[in-house]
Formats: C-alpha cells, sequence, structure tokens
C-alpha cells in the first residue's frame, strides 16, 4: 500500500515506525518545519522529522498548506492510497483530504466524540476521566468530527501523568492503525451526545491557583507536566512544580504549612514533591528545601 504520512510530535513516532516496518511505501512524510527551541534557540527537527530521517524516508515541511497551491499539488502527485495524520500541527484543505483514494486517516488520542481538539490527553486527566483511548478517525473537513473506524480503550491508572498516558496511546494508535489499513472497517458516524473539546494549551493555563480544590490542583499538575508545566510564584521567582501529591493540612490557600512543602488549597492541601527554580535543575523537595529556604508561613501566589 501506498501511504502519505503526516505527523510531527512524539506521539505520532510510533506509527510511522510501526508502518514503515509493515512494508508499507512511504514516498513522503510531513511534518512541521524545523524551529528554534531551548536557551540558545538552535534550529530543532521535530520528533516525527528525526525517524522519518533514520527510516531513509523523505521530508516535507511545507509552512501552511489551505493557501499554497503548490504544496496541495505535490501531495496529489504522491498518488497515494491513504495518508495517515498523527499530531501533525497543520489543518489540511480539502483537496488533499480528497487526494488519496482512501481518503486520510487521523489516528486521535480520546475516545471520540469526548476530547476533540488539541490537547486530548491532558484534558482527560484534568477531567479525571477513568479512561481514555485511541480512535482511528476517517478524516473530514471538521475539527475531529469524521466517522469512526477503530477505537481503542485503556483505563487511566490513579496516579498516571501525561506523559505515560501519552506514551501509552501512542504505541495503541501504532497498533490500531494497522489494523484500519488490513481490515478496512466500516465507518461510524460519531454519536452527536457527548461531544467535548479539549483547548490548545498555553503557559497560563500551567499557573496553579491556590485557592482551588487540592485534587484538581493535583491533576493539574499530573495533566500539564512535561507541557506546558505548572508554577508557582514563590517570593521573587517562579517555581516550576513537577510533581505534586495530594497532603494534610489546612490554611490560608498558598500557605507553606510544613518543612515538606505542604500547601494549602481552597480546599485541602497539596504537598510539592519536586520543583525547579529558574536556571537550576529540578529537585525533590527535600533537597531543594536544603539549598533554598521556603519556611511555613511563606504564601505562594
Amino acid at each position: 500500500m501506498r501511504l502519505g504520512f503526516l505527523g510531527s510530535a512524539a506521539f505520532a513516532v510510533p506509527a510511522l515506525r510501526a508502518l514503515a516496518a509493515s512494508g508499507a511505501d512511504i514516498p513522503a512524510v510531513y511534518c512541521q518545519k524545523p524551529r528554534p527551541a531551548g536557551r540558545g534557540q538552535a534550529i530543532r527537527r521535530c520528533p516525527v522529522h528525526i525517524a522519518a530521517e533514520q527510516l531513509g524516508i523523505a521530508v516535507r515541511t511545507p509552512t501552511r498548506l489551505r493557501t499554497d497551491p503548490a504544496a496541495q499539488e505535490g501531495f496529489a502527485a504522491l498518488d497515494l492510497d491513504a495518508a495517515v495524520v498523527a499530531a501533525y500541527g497543520l489543518i489540511l484543505p480539502a483537496e488533499m483530504l480528497a487526494a488519496p483514494r482512501q481518503g486520510c486517516l487521523n489516528i486521535h488520542a480520546s475516545l471520540l466524540p469526548r476530547w476533540r481538539g488539541a490537547a486530548p490527553i491532558q484534558a482527560a486527566i484534568l477531567a479525571g476521566d477513568r479512561e481514555s483511548g485511541v480512535t482511528i478517525m476517517q478524516m473530514d473537513a471538521g475539527l475531529d468530527t469524521g466517522a469512526m473506524l477503530l477505537q481503542g480503550r485503556m483505563a487511566i491508572p490513579p496516579r498516571m501523568g501525561a506523559a505515560g498516558l501519552h506514551d501509552a496511546l501512542a504505541l495503541m494508535g501504532a497498533r490500531l492503525i494497522l489494523q484500519a489499513l488490513d481490515e478496512h472497517p466500516s465507518p461510524v458516524p460519531q454519536p452527536k451526545t457527548g461531544v467535548s473539546y479539549a483547548h490548545k494549551l498555553t503557559r497560563e493555563d500551567g499557573r496553579i491557583d491556590w485557592t482551588r480544590d487540592a485534587a484538581l490542583l493535583d491533576r493539574q499538575v499530573r495533566a500539564l507536566n512535561p507541557w506546558p508545566g505548572t508554577f508557582t510564584i514563590g517570593g521573587a521567582e517562579t517555581l516550576k512544580v513537577l510533581a505534586a501529591e495530594p497532603g494534610t493540612g489546612s490554611g490560608e490557600p498558598g500557605r507553606v504549612l510544613d518543612e515538606r512543602l505542604t500547601v494549602a488549597c481552597g480546599s485541602g492541601a497539596l504537598r510539592l514533591l519536586r520543583v525547579q527554580r529558574p536556571g537550576r535543575a529540578p529537585l525533590d523537595a527535600e533537597a531543594f528545601l536544603r539549598g533554598h529556604a521556603l519556611a511555613p508561613g511563606t504564601l505562594l501566589g
């Protein structure tokens, strides 16, 4: 089978590797162009770009698609049986959706129609969902509204964070896309009820509001690490919160309650387990407190 692959983020890499290992003919991989990243703003390729080069597959990195007829024509010229899309980051115009003979199949990290949109993994953990999964969807012009071909389900363990769920669903997606391409299941329209949306995350989504419930803040830390990360203001500097768990105690929201970095919330308390100061290495709470005083009574904001 002659396949195109469109993906950028690490979530898509297991699927690309699985398709290549299956013997599929992949004439080109599309991903977002290399961008400056990190402190030095060095130009970095995305994870799919790196994987495609390791597999010896040609890489294309158009900046836009909907207003670029040349990119659309180049995609059509590949003469594809189907295209697989996973965590790509660009919207495909109708011309590209219709170009492959069997259309474009999307690997989406949720049980559609729940959590359509950009950040379904984080949204599931933030909401306290007990179950997640992957949907293989026949793409249409809407936002994750296409007919469903396959779904895989998994329970979300109580303390699982976004990184763990991401990795589990990425492997599930790789398995399911192979199954969908092999079995050609009949498309099933998505239910009209139970629709929810996972908005694109920004850094500000990671700011901890200590007036909220401790259980919700615990989910926020697990959902938003490693990206965009959660943070609070301690004294005059930003303190990244990399890991936490519900604690015991009560008090004014944001007040440090003890020498174990337990912080009072609007309801309950949250114990900070791993933190990071600007420009410094991440530290467990015990090591952090040995070198940086954050005494009981300190108010975090």
